[in-house]
């Protein structure tokens, strides 16, 4: 978490408005928001930022400034958690306080009131956030399904147990969107390993497909392993890849290039249909363009026999 200088601290060091507003100019501080500032040198170049690091600097910017008893929660403290969002979620830092009143969206904060129990709550870099369960549930609670599932994976392949997540949905019994809740922690599964699987499951659930069985491991016909696949449909010997933008890069071994990464798994998906599997492969986008993936899969499904 990069070190924050409240605009409090720096007067008492002397410095007055003038000196702040001067200091700007020669980019000796940087304004994170109001009330606080970063020094250039403890920020990581701002052109490898993504959505998650902006927010990060903005809730350490925040959280000195919050009132007693308020905690980070929801997207800001799935980001803390390192879980997936989407940048949408992140216009603002989100904020729990344990009360049943006095919810309000400002500028940069918006303020949840929900009652919470000490043990919801945990620190990360010093900072009170919600536990990892109370964060997932909230997030079902109040984000869109694929979004809140996404989320809710990561946290079990971060051994989350389901049952943590019932302990905490047991408070909630007459909240409001418990009943979404519900159906995101009934759909987590450990098998997916990127937000892009995530969605992808839902999607698949969504067209009425069936439901594929996850890091299947393959092997040819005599016993040896041809490559482990995102999806499988053992029934209608069909495989389905979830291509994310850093999926190859993330198959890196030392001294290969991304160039190498996918010649391999050309053939490998050669090899795949040499042995009778139909393969299908998306992107991000697919998955948000109706009907294109249960069009995919289907055709495939037909290709089979």
């Amino acid at each position: 978490m990069s070190d924050i200088s409240l605009t409090s601290q720096l007067r008492a060091r002397g410095l007055n408005d003038d000196d702040l507003a001067r200091l700007r100019r020669r980019g000796d501080l940087v304004r994170v928001r109001r009330g606080a500032y970063a020094l250039p040198s403890k920020l990581e170049p701002v052109d490898t930022w993504d959505a998650e690091d902006r927010h990060r600097l903005l809730i350490a910017a925040t959280a000195p400034q919050l009132a007693s008893g308020a905690v980070i929660s929801h997207a800001s403290a799935a980001v803390l958690h390192g879980l997936p969002t989407w940048p949408e979620a992140l216009n603002r830092v989100q904020v729990s306080r344990s009360r049943n009143y006095g919810g309000k969206t400002r500028t940069v904060v918006a303020v949840h009131c929900a009652p919470f129990l000490p043990t919801e709550v945990t620190e990360i870099d010093g900072i009170p956030t919600t536990t990892l369960a109370r964060t997932v549930v909230d997030l079902a609670r109040s984000r869109p399904f694929e979004e809140a599932v996404a989320a809710g994976d990561r946290a079990l392949t971060l051994r989350l147990a389901p049952a943590t997540l019932i302990s905490v949905m047991r408070r909630m019994e007459r909240w409001p969107n418990i009943r979404q809740a519900r159906r995101v922690v009934a759909f987590l599964d450990t098998g997916s390993e990127s937000a892009g699987e995530s969605v992808s499951r839902v999607r698949i659930a969504d067209e009425g497909l069936p439901a594929p069985q996850l890091q299947r491991q393959i092997t040819n016909a005599y016993g040896r392993a041809i490559g482990r696949v995102d999806f499988c449909w053992d029934a209608q010997r069909t495989i389905g890849e979830f291509d994310g933008k850093i999926k190859y890069g993330r198959l890196l071994e030392p001294g290969q290039t991304s160039q190498d990464v996918i010649f391999a798994e050309k053939l490998r998906e050669d090899e795949l249909r040499d042995n009778g599997w139909q393969v299908v492969r998306w992107l991000w986008g697919d998955l948000y363009r109706p009907g294109v993936l249960r069009g995919r899969l289907i055709r495939a499904f037909t290709r089979a026999g």
